[in-house]
């Protein structure tokens, strides 16, 4: 855990480059036993040849005589022992060392087989040799050792391993400075895209990553994803900003009239009367403040309505008309609703269908003229509509475009109660079930959200639809 812990604090560059020369130095590990191995196998191959044939000549000379002193085998240039089950020597010849014993500490092996083993360390410079014990027939059992010197094959090996050794420090050091360049190459616009975020972080403005065009890789598809969502954050900024101030405008007028009101109410004494009076005027200023903020909340949690539910716009659209045509009784008659006979689902929360339903049919009693219908229909399978109309004069084509922006008014609206926020509220809502906002007036249509396949009403008077997706099942 503590090495562990070590790495993670090292720099990416280094984890990299440490990880690519580990990953390295087991490839040249790996890859220099497996030379060495083979070598060796060649090696003992050759060494092994010449044990046979030394074998095959001195054997027979051998074989049933008790004085060896043979020219054949001396020509050999093998050096030979004949030891009985105890390793003492009984006879020898060749180029061995007069007390040298072939035998060693190796068990001969009495099932009469032929084994070959080597005498000496692979380090030790002389008297290293390759033997092959073969058991022989007389009438006590005894043995007949050949052994051929290892100097050359151990010598040839040493070297090897030397410049194996060799060869594989300069192969290492070489690679892990390409790694390094690599590396530092790699992450050299990391490096860029961070000293740009901290200029950006630090308050700068409309500032990009330079990304390169003429290249596609990881780094520059990082660079183009944090370019984009730089842009929505900007934007998403901007909005924000542009609310705060409108809201600020938008409330400073009530806040205004409200300081006014009760500056007028301490400048002379009062009776009971006027007082209540006053507290009357007040109530009502509050009561708009009260409204104006539950509508900025409205519109800001907006986003997050209806995700994963559905509901009955029949069933939704009568509640809403009646609750209306109950709260305002002389205005009922000028209320029409029209929906089919059976259900019809749509993706979006009740609570968010009842406020967009509400909202249209206020602005529609506020901004126009009676009679206002409400129509429910599904022109498509996929889609359900609802349409609020009413027979005023509508909307200015200049207006409908830009009318769901917040505190957005006509002239002659500003005269009337309310903030410019019911459309705005009633655009999130439909867009954020996946639907589409339609203005209409005199001809001239407006979008917001979709697009959605369904064409347009082509109606004289002021329409408002919305076309919701119809949940599934």
């Amino acid at each position: 855990m503590a090495v562990r812990a070590t790495l993670h604090r090292l720099p990416l560059r280094t984890r990299l480059v440490a990880g690519f020369a580990a990953a390295m130095l087991l490839v040249l590990v790996c890859a220099g036993a497996f030379v060495y191995w083979r070598v060796e196998v060649a090696l003992d191959h050759d060494l092994d040849t010449e044990l046979t044939q030394s074998t095959s000549t001195i054997e027979p000379l051998v074989r049933g005589t008790t004085v060896t002193h043979l020219p054949e085998a001396e020509a050999t240039g093998a050096g030979w022992q004949i030891v009985d089950e105890d390793g003492a020597v009984l006879d020898r010849g060749g180029p061995l060392p007069a007390g040298k014993r072939l035998v060693g500490d190796v068990l001969l092996d009495r099932a009469g087989s032929t084994r070959t083993f080597d005498l000496g360390d692979l380090l030790d410079s002389g008297h290293t040799y390759r033997v092959r014990v073969t058991r022989l027939d007389r009438p006590a059992p005894t043995y007949l050792l050949v052994a051929v010197r290892r100097d050359h094959r151990d010598e040839a090996l040493r070297e090897l391993l030397v410049q194996l050794a060799v060869a594989g420090v300069g192969a290492l050091v070489v690679t892990s400075v390409v790694g390094d360049l690599l590396a530092r190459f790699a992450l050299r616009p990391v490096e860029r895209y961070r000293r740009r975020a901290e200029e950006i972080a630090a308050g700068a403005r409309s500032l990009r990553l330079e990304v390169p065009e003429d290249r596609d890789d990881e780094v520059i598809r990082l660079g183009h994803t944090l370019n984009d969502m730089l842009t929505v954050l900007e934007e998403a900024v901007e909005r924000e900003r542009r609310f705060v101030n409108d809201a600020s405008h938008e409330l400073r007028t009530p806040l205004t009239l409200l300081k006014s009101r009760i500056q007028l109410a301490r400048r002379r004494s009062r009776t009971v009367q006027g007082h209540e009076q006053v507290l009357d005027e007040l109530a009502i200023d509050v009561g708009r403040l009260a409204a104006l903020a539950e509508d900025l909340l409205d519109v800001g949690n907006a986003q997050s309505a209806g995700e994963g539910v559905s509901v009955d716009t029949v069933r939704t659209a009568t509640v809403a008309v009646e609750q209306r045509r109950v709260a305002d009784p002389r205005r009922a008659a000028g209320l029409e609703l029209s929906v089919p006979g059976t259900p019809l689902r749509v993706a979006m929360s009740p609570s968010a269908l009842e406020r967009v339903l509400t909202n249209l049919v206020e602005n529609a009693f506020l901004h126009g003229s009676p009679p206002v219908s409400v129509a429910v229909s599904a022109p498509s399978d996929s889609w359900a509509r609802i349409a609020v109309r009413d027979a005023g004069p509508g909307m200015p084509p200049v207006l409908l475009a830009r009318a769901t922006g917040r505190f957005t008014r006509s002239d002659e609206a500003r005269s009337r109660p309310g903030a410019g926020l019911g459309l705005a509220l009633v655009e999130q809502l439909v867009i954020a079930a996946g639907g589409e906002l339609r203005l209409c007036a005199s001809g001239h249509h407006a979008r917001h959200g979709g697009p959605v396949p369904v064409e347009c009403d082509h109606d004289a008077s002021m329409t408002v639809t919305v076309l919701l997706p119809r949940a599934s099942g």
